[in-house]
């Protein structure tokens, strides 16, 4: 079956891993966990890294296990300047126009996130949509829920027809598991999944 529709994560896929944005968040969500959760800050790294690895997102689990409101915490954590670290991407915005498919922003983060770092990419108009976190809430990636309530929200497109684009391999796993196709964003190959260095090689690897 031909690909119909690309999902592509935000965060470390479409800008490098090596870009500081996601320390940056990171540290807010330190500060958001430690001033408005009362945590130890000593506390903070390992309960944060265990959320994370068990929910999906520290979203997620501080919902569950503080009954926090997502937005609030969306919104805080995700208000940093990313002027001075991210910058146009003349060859991306090149090669995602070269591929005649459907392209959705399917990420963890939220929709304003979303919009900032392909704002200052200058790569909104490279894509046909933002799923965000909140568009799949309670869920998150790579929780099954979110993947259905994705391709309802994406029209429906039978998932043997739909490309996973990720930097996480869980998230790829859960999309392959629903029976999509899965590419993996990294610089070090992982068994059962095509790996690209970058998205800009996503082009090479469609044909397109």
């Amino acid at each position: 079956m031909k690909i119909s529709t690309l999902f592509i994560d935000l965060d470390d896929t479409v800008y490098p891993a090596t870009t500081q944005v996601w320390q940056l968040v990171m540290k807010r969500m330190y500060v958001y966990m430690r001033d408005f959760l009362g945590i130890p800050e000593e506390e903070v790294p390992a309960m944060r890294d265990r959320l994370f690895n068990r929910y999906g997102t520290t979203l997620r689990g501080l919902q569950i296990e503080r009954g926090i409101d997502a937005k609030a915490y969306l919104d805080y954590v995700h208000d940093v300047d990313l002027s001075g670290i991210l910058s146009p991407d003349p060859e991306l915005k090149s090669a995602l126009a070269s591929i005649p498919l459907p392209k959705i922003i399917f990420t963890n983060a939220c929709e304003s996130h979303a919009r900032n770092v392909l704002g200052l990419m200058q790569l909104e108009g490279c894509f046909d949509g933002i799923i965000d976190v909140v568009a799949v809430q309670p869920y998150c990636k790579p929780e099954l829920e979110a993947f259905h309530i994705a391709l309802k929200l994406a029209g429906s497109p039978d998932p043997a027809a739909v490309m996973m684009v990720d930097d996480r391999a869980e998230n790829l796993a859960a999309a392959a598991s629903l029976g999509m196709r899965t590419v993996l964003v990294s610089d070090a190959p992982q068994d059962g999944f095509q790996t690209i260095a970058r998205l800009a090689q996503l082009p090479d690897l469609l044909g397109a």
